[in-house]
């Protein structure tokens, strides 16, 4: 491992979570590219893998105090298009934080999550126990039953082929007349984002937000819109996208 400044105190916790796990490491480079501390990984971990360091590390309560306010908006658009009673399923729920959030919504009936991060669902169960959270290798898990109302914040991109798992969305998840609601803030317009696979050492696919809509219509998906909520300064905000099966 050749690092060219010190890492952060970041990097020391992924590298020490990796050590611990028995991880091959791969060589690393370090290099300063202001304001922030960048890392560039010659071969990238898995998403899984990153999301369940920062559930160990306590990580994940951050991502809800980011989140939460585009996770709101997303909601608000979503329940219009929701039936009386609905069900509702978060797809790499983290800690299930938006999984009670939906749950508290009048008109649900129920709400689940699942993420592949085994550590993440431990906190979301120790958090929830009477909560419904399954870990599931995605794309691939399915739920038992199709619900009326997908949602997503912060996942789908890390995925290598994110259209086809719209496509598995429609297929397998959604009942007719169901939702899906999917929140980005890694997409092409927001260039703050474009360095964050190297600088997690994380695969993500980076696609416009034309190309994340075409996805959905390609998909089946009606009545698609995108909308993008919660920006500031130069930062363009949560890219959020929203469809219907008909």
């Amino acid at each position: 491992m050749i690092c060219s400044t010190s890492p952060s105190k970041e990097t020391e916790l992924l590298l020490t979570w990796l050590i611990r796990r028995n991880f091959e490491l791969p060589e690393i480079t370090f290099q300063i590219d202001k304001p922030i501390l960048m890392r560039k990984f010659v071969t990238k971990i898995s998403a899984v893998d990153l999301f369940g360091m920062w559930a160990d590390s306590g990580r994940d309560k951050g991502m809800e105090d980011g989140h939460s306010a585009s996770v709101e908006e997303m909601i608000k658009y979503a329940i219009k298009r929701t039936p009386q009673n609905f069900t509702a399923i978060d797809v790499g729920c983290g800690n299930g934080w938006a999984v009670r959030k939906v749950a508290n919504e009048n008109n649900c009936s129920l709400s689940q999550g699942v993420d592949g991060s085994e550590s993440m669902i431990s906190k979301a169960r120790s958090i929830d126990p009477e909560g419904k959270y399954f870990v599931g290798k995605l794309p691939g898990w399915l739920p038992q039953k199709k619900v009326d109302l997908v949602l997503s914040m912060e996942f789908i991109y890390y995925l290598e082929d994110p259209l086809y798992f719209l496509q598995e969305l429609y297929d397998s998840w959604l009942s007719p007349g169901g939702t899906a609601v999917i929140g980005l803030d890694h997409y092409s317009e927001n260039e703050a984002s474009l360095s964050w696979p190297d600088s997690l050492g994380v695969h993500m696919t980076t696609m416009s937000i034309v190309e994340w809509s075409l996805g959905l219509m390609n998909a089946g998906f009606i009545d698609v819109d995108s909308y993008q909520v919660n920006s500031y300064d130069e930062n363009p905000g949560t890219l959020v996208l929203i469809g219907t099966r008909p």
